[in-house]
């Protein structure tokens, strides 16, 4: 992973933009309603093939190989705002460096633990699937709540302790298939941001809104991901976990930190129009990129080839550059007031629909076959996206909201 440490060290800048920008939530709340939107498209007969999944092996992307790249995109975007407001708050470059590690291995444990449920083996293990992810949501939950001062310390700390003690017991029970037992298998969609966060963070703390240092670190995760598509990939960083050492989705979160960053200081300058020529001029050269690399490896979010990486990148550059004059520049942020709750807590919005499953599986109940078939069913999946939001909000109001 190319960090900059020989890049001498120098004060951070100050940049004067709030820490949180309407129009960057409100594209992470789109984004986490897509994603429920179209995990929910398994339960669909009868729906168009591009709004799917790809199949391995296919040249092509689907409205559904768009949502987690431009996650990881955003999740990127928020890290210089982030940074900057803890420095701020007098945080030393160690303490934000344990404040990523923590935060990394969060997200990586929430990733394995719902992993292991994908595959387990229900009579071994001793538990339904659905109960094994609900019970992991629970202590999610609690072990990351935002809890209010005025809570009591050792009933927080006592919560802590119990979640910690259940975790580690289901994985001292688990069976998965073929006997296997509790272990990575693969990290997850959690798991996957985590290491991503952790390179793209790392590499944040460290370049101290050096512009140059964070256009010279996503070119080389662009690099990697060239390199790994072509099968050169040296064995002796085979130990780095794929999401970093292959480039690509740890080139999505750098790509997004270079464009906050940029964001940040065009807003300074108060420079908008020239922002989104920039924003658009960058974009159409992603494309070209993306045109370019496909000849050579292919369109695939499966295979996380460059050309997947440079597409995804472009038209999340374009979106937010559209949603940014809409709410921004346009003072129209109260169209999206409703959504919110899946832009300011969105993790907490990306378990609820485990929740709801677990709800209507075991209680054995069937929506009409006429709500799971073609246009019915997509608005059926749109609305339940919806429902999961306004779940997440009222969660927040009863202070429940979760916070790395």
């Amino acid at each position: 992973m190319p960090l900059p440490e020989t890049v001498p060290a120098q004060p951070a800048r100050s940049l004067t933009i709030p820490m949180r920008v309407d129009s960057i939530d409100i594209l992470r709340a789109l984004t986490m309603i897509l994603m429920i939107f179209v995990n929910d498209l398994w339960s669909l007969t009868d729906i168009p093939v591009w709004l799917e999944h790809v199949p391995g092996g296919v040249d092509g992307m689907g409205l559904a190989d768009v949502v987690f790249p431009a996650f990881l995109f955003i999740v990127g975007m928020s890290l210089p705002f982030a940074v900057n407001a803890r420095r701020k708050k007098g945080d030393s470059d160690l303490a934000l460096i344990g404040h990523v590690i923590m935060r990394s291995v969060a997200l990586l444990v929430m990733g394995v633990y719902l992993v292991n449920g994908e595959s387990i083996d229900e009579a071994a293990t001793g538990m339904h699937r659905l109960v094994w992810n609900v019970v992991a949501c629970i202590c999610f939950i609690v072990l990351w709540n935002a809890y209010p001062k005025t809570a009591t310390k050792w009933v927080v700390l006592t919560g802590k302790l119990v979640a910690i003690g259940i975790l580690v017991g289901m994985a001292f029970m688990y069976r998965g298939e073929q006997g296997s037992r509790f272990a990575t298998h693969w990290w997850g969609i959690l798991g996957l941001i985590g290491w991503s966060y952790l390179a793209a963070a790392l590499v944040t703390v460290f370049s101290q809104n050096r512009i140059g240092v964070l256009v010279a670190a996503w070119a080389g995760f662009c690099l990697l991901s060239m390199i790994a598509s072509a099968e050169l990939l040296p064995n002796a960083i085979s130990f780095i976990p794929s999401a970093i050492s292959r480039g690509t989705m740890a080139g999505l979160t750098m790509g997004g930190v270079v464009l906050s960053t940029l964001f940040q200081q065009y807003r300074q300058q108060g420079e908008s129009k020239r922002m989104t020529l920039v924003f658009v001029i960058v974009s159409i050269a992603l494309i070209g990129l993306s045109m370019y690399t496909r000849t050579f490896w292919g369109l695939s979010k499966l295979a996380a080839t460059p050309a997947w990486l440079f597409l995804c990148s472009a038209l999340t550059i374009l979106i937010f550059t559209a949603i940014y004059w809409l709410v921004d520049e346009g003072k129209n942020a109260n169209w999206f007031t409703f959504i919110k709750p899946a832009g300011t807590d969105t993790l907490l919005c990306y378990l609820i629909p485990y929740f709801a499953y677990a709800f209507t599986t075991l209680l054995n109940l069937h929506l009409p076959k006429v709500l799971l078939t073609g246009g019915v069913g997509l608005l059926k999946s749109f609305l339940f996206a919806l429902l999961c939001v306004w779940i997440t909000g009222l969660l927040n109001k009863i202070g429940i909201r979760l916070k790395l």
